[in-house]
């Protein structure tokens, strides 16, 4: 009975984490205290948390998986073009079948958006 996956996302400081997720992305902040912040947005839920030890030893990639890629590339790309990953920037289909894209922050963290194919009904 599993129902989320959630990452801790460490940085420096909450307001680079919230740059992406808040600014660039559209996430609601849930809760907010001293070294921590809780993002959703839609089912995608993340925690951003302060922690400049961590966030020395690990730069994520995360991948959102969609339905809606292109909605997503349009909202992205016209808000905060500057997040769009060099190597990603705009929707390719990948060698697995699957359409990607993906975002890069200053810190590099890296978030991919992918969309599978639909399962063709039998």
């Amino acid at each position: 009975m599993f129902l989320n996956l959630i990452p801790k996302i460490f940085y420096d400081r909450l307001d680079e984490g919230l740059d992406l997720f808040v600014d660039g992305l559209g996430f609601q902040v849930m809760h907010q205290d001293g070294d921590l912040a809780v993002v959703a947005r839609d089912g995608a839920k993340a925690y951003i948390v302060a922690s400049p030890e961590y966030a020395a030893k690990d730069r994520p990639e995360i991948a959102i998986e969609t339905d809606a890629i292109e909605e997503i590339f349009r909202e992205v790309s016209a808000k905060r073009p500057d997040l769009l990953h060099p190597n990603l920037p705009r929707i390719t289909q990948r060698p697995w079948g699957a359409l990607e894209f993906a975002l890069l922050d200053k810190t590099t963290v890296c978030v991919v958006f992918r969309q599978w194919p639909a399962s063709p009904t039998s």
